[in-house]
């Protein structure tokens, strides 16, 4: 009797993903707030948290490509994925106990080690719906879906925390964390592995772990629409990594001090719901259109939200913005997996999350350095970026040369004419 083809033995394994994305990514989500709230507990000043949340944050990028590659390279992705998700569980729950109780190195080093393991939430996992679905319209809804719990995750996480640490204790709110990911780490081991495995097992010519992180940075650096999506993205990334302090500042200079947090709940909450609409709908468009237009509109809304002093009309258009970057998140998903050659899926997603990640923490830098500036000019400043990233994104796709700078075709199956990709 012939074995039943694995899409159908994937509609399952989807479910068990999406929450344990879920749940990885509410435990990264949360660390930024927990980790100052814990450390202004404990010692009475945010410093030390900040460095402990930038030695969190400093290993992504430079982890990246090496988390991607060993995944690849593991026979059983399975003990890579646990053991990912298992150390940055336990790096969480140590830090809740050492933060403002042991020595600023040991707690540095700690954090360090925890941030090695975030490309696995940040991106790794992502790379684990191809082996889930095959190419087509449910991969491209499972992308979808996989984005809006990200989205979900970023409303989820920060609110959790806020709420544990008024009710109980922020130490409190980072153990909650810690058991956020340690679930996580257990439901990733009943992920069905099969394709990865597979792939991980089939034969070909032995290469070493040098050239497999050679591999993946030229799969990102040769194939247009990846070197593209990435480039894009990052200097996107560069401008909403500055929008947390920016919409703190725009409040305060509207005489409405502390509605920061509502606006940056308000660009969650929609990009939760444009992320979640595009799992419903499917927009007619191809990625690299959703992409654009994603840019372009978060860019037109936060440019708008500068100019109009309403506190009202603000919120309205921050939840306006959010829509619009909700779908870059799914249009980012579907054109790595579609073009990243499937060796180096998993460093394509990786790097590609770490860079983004390494680009935010720029931006917020930045921001820092010219908040004395008009709080609208630097949210003037973001938008303007965000349609730049639109400009740089268009011109690296559109002068890329014919057939010579994406080698590996698209793995997904168009469902219908206007969604195959150029």
């Amino acid at each position: 009797m012939p074995r039943r083809p694995a899409a159908s033995g994937a509609r399952s394994g989807l479910p068990l993903y999406l929450a344990t994305a879920f749940f990885a990514r509410l435990a990264e989500e949360g660390m930024a707030v927990a980790m100052v709230l814990l450390a202004l507990q404990r010692i009475g000043s945010a410093a030390q948290g900040a460095f402990v949340l930038t030695a969190w944050m400093a290993p992504h990028v430079v982890a990246a490509p090496l988390v991607g590659a060993l995944t690849t390279r593991i026979r059983r992705p399975r003990l890579c994925y646990l053991g990912a998700l298992g150390g940055f569980a336990a790096a969480i729950a140590a830090l809740s106990r050492l933060v403002g109780c042991a020595p600023a190195p040991l707690t540095l080093a700690v954090a360090l080690i925890g941030g090695g393991c975030g490309p696995v939430v940040s991106g790794g996992l992502s790379s684990l719906i191809a082996g889930l679905l095959p190419p087509g319209a449910r991969r491209d809804r499972a992308y979808a879906l996989d984005a809006a719990v990200y989205n979900a995750a970023s409303v989820a996480g920060p609110a959790a925390v806020s709420v544990v640490a008024v009710l109980a204790s922020p130490g409190a709110a980072m153990m909650l964390l810690g058991c956020a990911a340690a679930t996580a780490a257990t439901l990733v081991a009943g992920l069905p592995y099969g394709r990865a495995e597979q792939a991980s097992a089939s034969p070909g010519p032995a290469t070493s772990l040098r050239a497999d992180l050679a591999a993946g940075l030229a799969a990102v650096w040769r194939t247009a629409e990846l070197r593209a999506i990435t480039a894009g993205t990052c200097l996107a990334f560069g401008g909403i990594g500055g929008l947390t302090t920016t919409t703190v500042l725009l409040a305060g200079h509207r005489g409405h001090p502390g509605a920061g947090g509502i606006l940056m709940t308000a660009f969650a909450i929609g990009a939760l719901l444009g992320s979640l609409a595009v799992a419903r709908w499917q927009p007619p468009l191809s990625d690299q259109r959703l992409a654009t237009l994603a840019l372009c509109g978060t860019g037109l809304a936060l440019a708008t939200a500068a100019l109009v002093p309403s506190p009202t009309a603000g919120a309205a258009l921050f939840v306006l913005a959010g829509v619009c970057d909700g779908p870059l998140l799914t249009a980012t998903l579907r054109i790595r997996a579609g073009y990243a050659p499937p060796r180096t899926r998993a460093q394509v997603f990786t790097l590609g999350a770490g860079l983004k990640i390494t680009a935010a923490a720029c931006g917020a830098t930045l921001v820092g350095a010219a908040a004395a500036l008009p709080p609208p000019l630097l949210l003037l400043g973001i938008a303007a970026v965000q349609l730049a990233a639109a400009l740089l994104y268009t011109l690296i796709r559109l002068g890329a040369r014919p057939g010579g700078d994406a080698p590996h075709p698209p793995a997904r199956v168009p469902q219908a004419p206007h969604r195959a990709l150029p």
